[in-house]
């Protein structure tokens, strides 16, 4: 027995400096767990987040009104200019976690376009302050007529725009894997350390939005958009500062090379071979044996990556060996080991869960733009002399945030722990489903609520408080701490390894889209309830008043597709989480040995966790 335990002990220091031998520190020595990593390390990567989206959302936020009042786009044009940035900055997010993966390190990634982002803030309030660098000022009001920004002008402000959209999109999957980059998951008390990370990075994104709808969107208002701009160029210093002062105590992941060649080469190699008959025992596949655990393929091999499932099982055709009698070597294009095949079955499996929340992000651009609206048909007197602009209602979310996310993780976390055993309480997949859930009833709100108001304006001829569109904002605050958090932690831990901020990536995309449907949604009701006389002349949201359009009908429609876009996610998270394996994979257990045969069991441990009830 005391042989056993000895054992245990042996396997359980070579789990953990089999992990360690993975991350470098800033020399490119092996890391040490005493010195780098942990929540020390993290919160420098949390401080230049919160800085960091202070400097982008503050911008972002007041950027229509800059390009209106100071450039002379038209409407249409400048809410392109708007909507094209945004999408640009989160689509951007898949080239950082890209170039960060396969070559730079998130470090290095983060710390370029940190300066790529920061020379374009700076660039917006030089052009912003010097007059030659913009049209002449004019009023429209007074009837004057206003030169459109052309030229050399319009080059200038369109570089230095998409300057911060490249440095920020570069830097955001980075911010987060990095971060989580300093925990071992291997080791028990570092794995729940990791939940309160995830949870702690989304305090600090929703602490730096507060700040930017409010104080430095003051500072532009009353100080004009030069200095809002170099208060956001500020904002993105700091966080630099921020990032490079805990350079001394990173844990860095080693860059893997090109990320996506393993990924077609198994594509490649699985159309080349779609003739072949897959062995009934896995076993026999290329890499599936002992040979497996000296694989050099880009990807890194943990054992759990050698459980074979009979998911997308015409892939395993890619690492079917053909013997011929020359005996030679076939191609990786041709031949694949079962360790890249997993990791691409892995990366198609998620794909549904990620589709999952682009509706979620549709109702979170409906609280940026026709709540906002639906606000100013209101009553937003809080005193006789102050008003509550509609644009604040924005924060109402992030003051949610910052109350729940540490009663989340201090209270909540720890009393589900008891009964769930999971680190971060619940699983993120269950994590997931509870957020999309209660993101169904923002929009239950948000129609009742606008029906009460329309039918007082047009009825009763009363302007009801603002305050009564709060509801929708604080119930999607709570969705959004469940959905969001629980989607960076489910990508963050799949067994990709080398591919973390990539998948992290993924979850930008999600907002992009979600910001895309909601136009498109817009348009398609618009041409439907306008030919099939839905609404009073142009479609429920045609007419631009809201007291003639039918808003409180089109977020019914979107609470209906949200509620079907929970029970579509439902399916295809118990999908995920059912992963049947084959039946002689059992026995490739014994082939496995030392801490390898440990951390298959762990892995299986963690796997049956998220399973959804």
């Amino acid at each position: 027995m005391e042989q056993r335990r000895q054992n245990h002990k042996v396997e359980a220091i070579d789990t953990s400096e089999m992990a360690e031998e993975m991350t470098v520190d800033w020399r490119g020595r092996p890391s040490n767990p005493t010195k780098h990593g942990g929540m020390r390390a993290a919160a420098f990567v949390l401080g230049l987040q919160s800085f960091e989206i202070m400097g982008i959302a503050a911008v972002g936020n007041n950027l229509i009104t800059y390009v209106i009042n100071e450039m002379h786009f038209s409407l249409s044009n400048s809410a392109n200019v708007v909507t094209n940035f945004i999408g640009t900055v989160f689509l951007l997010a898949l080239v950082g976690g890209y170039v960060s993966d396969s070559y730079l390190g998130s470090f290095w990634t983060m710390l370029i376009f940190g300066f790529v982002e920061l020379s374009g803030f700076i660039l917006l309030s030089v052009q912003a302050h010097v007059p030659q660098l913009k049209p002449a000022p004019c009023n429209v009001n007074n009837g004057e007529e206003c030169v459109v920004a052309k030229g050399f002008k319009s080059l200038i402000f369109f570089v230095a725009l998409y300057l911060v959209a490249l440095g920020s999109g570069c830097m955001k999957p980075n911010m987060i894997a990095h971060g989580a980059d300093q925990f071992n998951p291997d080791d028990p008390k570092q794995s729940k350390k990791l939940s309160t990370y995830f949870n702690a990075a989304y305090f600090a994104f929703s602490m730096g939005e507060l700040v930017a709808l409010t104080l430095l969107v003051w500072v532009q208002t009353h100080s004009g958009m030069d200095v809002g701009f170099g208060v956001s160029a500020a904002a993105m210093a700091m966080g630099l500062i921020s990032l490079v002062s805990g350079t001394l105590y990173y844990r860095n992941k080693r860059p893997q090379g090109s990320i996506l060649t393993p990924i077609a080469q198994v594509f490649v190699a699985a159309i080349l071979k779609r003739k072949q008959v897959c062995p009934s025992n896995p076993q026999m596949l290329h890499g599936s044996q002992n040979n497996a655990l000296n694989d050099n393929a880009t990807f890194s091999t943990d054992a759990g990556s050698f459980l074979h499932t009979e998911k997308f099982r015409f892939l395993d055709k890619a690492s079917i060996k053909i013997q011929d009698r020359t005996n030679s070597k076939e191609s990786p294009w041709r031949l694949c080991t079962v360790t890249q095949v997993k990791q691409v079955k892995i990366l198609l499996s998620v794909i549904p869960i990620f589709a999952s929340t682009i509706i979620f992000n549709t109702i979170l651009a409906q609280l940026q733009t026709f709540s906002v609206q639906q606000g100013s048909m209101m009553n937003t007197k809080l005193t006789k002399s102050f008003h509550i602009p509609p644009a604040s209602l924005q924060s109402i979310p992030y003051i949610i945030l910052l109350i729940l996310v540490p009663l989340y993780d201090t209270f909540f976390v720890p009393f589900a722990r008891k009964f769930t055993g999971h680190d971060s309480g619940i699983s993120p997949l269950m994590r997931i489903g509870f957020g999309l859930f209660s993101a169904t009833f923002s929009m239950i709100a948000a129609a009742i609520m606008e029906k009460k108001r329309r039918d007082a304006a047009i009825h009763s001829n009363q302007i009801i408080s603002i305050f009564w569109i709060t509801p929708q904002f604080l119930i999607f605050g709570l969705s959004e701490m469940l959905t969001a958090v629980g989607l960076i932690e489910f990508f963050y831990k799949q067994s990709l390894k080398g591919m973390q901020a990539f998948l992290t990536a993924l979850t930008y995309c999600s907002y992009s889209f979600g910001f895309y449907l909601s136009s498109l949604l817009v348009s398609l009701v618009n041409k439907i309830t306008t030919s099939s006389g839905g609404g009073v002349g142009g479609g429920w949201l045609g007419d631009n008043n809201l007291n003639k359009d039918r808003l409180d009908l089109f977020y019914w429609l979107l609470a209906g597709l949200s509620f079907l876009n929970f029970l579509n996610y439902l399916f295809w998270s118990h999908w995920y989480s059912h992963t049947p394996s084959s039946s002689s994979a059992p026995s490739a257990l014994p082939q496995l040995h030392g801490h390898d045969t440990a951390r298959m069991e762990d892995y299986n441990h963690h796997r049956l966790d998220d399973n959804i009830p």
